[in-house]
C-alpha cells in the first residue's frame, strides 16, 4: 500500500466544470434537466486545453471510496482556449418533424486547481474548488465537492469491449506508438504520462478515492480566492456572461 509521502505530481493546472441543459430546457432545476456534464483541464505551462465529457452527467461521489467507476472521454483538445468556449454556445434550428429545437448554452458550475499524481502503483486526479465560495444545490446534485480525489485510468483502444460500451472504434483515440506501448496488452493503463489525455477519443475511468486530499495523500492544493473579476474561466476561456449564465458558478443555484 502506497504511503502519503509516495506521491509525485505529473501535471497541474486549472480545472473547470460545466453542464449543458437538455434541448429546449431553458429553466433547468435538477439533474434530470442536464444533457451533458463537462470537465475542462488546462495544464499549466503547456499549450493545450482539454474538454472532457463526464458520464452519467455527474461526478462520482468522492466520499464513496472505490464503490463506483464512472466513464468519460476527451471530446476536444485545442491550443486556443477560446475554441473550447465556442463549443459551449447555444444553437437553434428548425426541423420538419419537431419544429424549433433550441440547444441551451452550457453553464459554468465550478472552477479550481487540479493535479494528476502518481501514487504508488496508480494515478490520481485531484482538485480543489476556488469557485463558488460556497457550494450549493447544483454542485451537490452534480457531486462537485469542495475537493476530491479520484483514481484515474485510461482505456486501451485496442483492447476491444462489449457492444455499445463506450465510444465506437471510429471515435476512440489513436495513440502514438510510444503511448500505446504503455498498455503492455492490458485493458487499462495509469494516466502516466498525462499526455494520454491530449488525444481526442481518449476514454478514462474515475474511481472515487477521497473527499479530503490532505488526509488521503498529505497534499495541499492551495486554491486561491477568486472573484467575478479575477475568475480564470473569464480570463482564460473568455467566457461570455451574456451567452453563458454564471449564477451556478457564483451562487450554486440552477439556472
Amino acid at each position: 500500500m502506497a504511503s502519503k509521502g509516495d506521491v509525485q505530481t505529473l501535471e497541474k493546472g486549472s480545472i473547470y466544470f460545466f453542464y449543458r441543459p437538455k434541448v429546449n430546457e431553458e429553466e433547468p432545476s435538477g439533474l434530470g434537466d442536464v444533457e451533458r456534464m463537462y470537465m475542462v483541464l488546462s495544464p499549466g505551462r503547456r499549450d493545450v486545453v482539454r474538454l472532457a465529457v463526464v458520464g452519467r452527467k455527474k461526478l462520482p461521489d468522492p466520499s464513496e471510496k472505490g464503490r463506483r467507476k464512472y466513464w468519460g472521454f476527451v471530446d476536444m483538445v485545442r491550443k486556443d482556449p477560446t475554441a473550447i468556449r465556442d463549443e459551449f454556445g447555444s444553437d437553434e434550428n428548425r426541423t420538419k418533424t419537431r419544429g424549433r429545437q433550441y440547444l441551451p448554452a452550457a453553464r459554468p458550475v465550478g472552477e479550481g486547481v487540479y493535479r494528476i499524481l502518481r501514487h504508488g502503483d496508480h494515478t490520481h486526479l485531484v482538485y480543489a474548488l476556488e469557485l463558488p465560495d460556497k457550494t450549493g444545490k447544483v454542485q451537490k446534485d452534480l457531486n462537485i465537492a469542495r475537493e476530491a480525489s479520484y483514481i484515474i485510468s485510461v482505456k486501451n483502444p485496442e483492447s476491444g469491449g462489449k457492444p455499445q460500451a463506450g465510444l465506437s472504434d471510429g471515435q476512440q483515440a489513436g495513440f502514438p506508438k510510444k503511448l500505446q506501448e504503455e498498455f503492455r496488452g492490458r485493458k487499462f493503463a495509469d494516466a502516466d504520462p498525462p499526455e494520454f489525455l491530449d488525444h481526442e477519443g481518449c476514454e478514462f475511468l474515475l474511481i472515487p478515492a477521497s473527499d479530503d486530499v490532505k488526509e488521503e495523500l498529505g497534499l495541499e492544493l492551495n486554491p486561491e480566492h477568486e472573484t467575478r473579476h479575477s475568475a480564470d474561466v473569464f480570463q482564460e476561456l473568455r467566457l461570455d456572461v451574456d451567452e453563458n449564465p454564471v449564477r451556478p458558478l457564483f451562487e450554486g443555484k440552477w439556472d
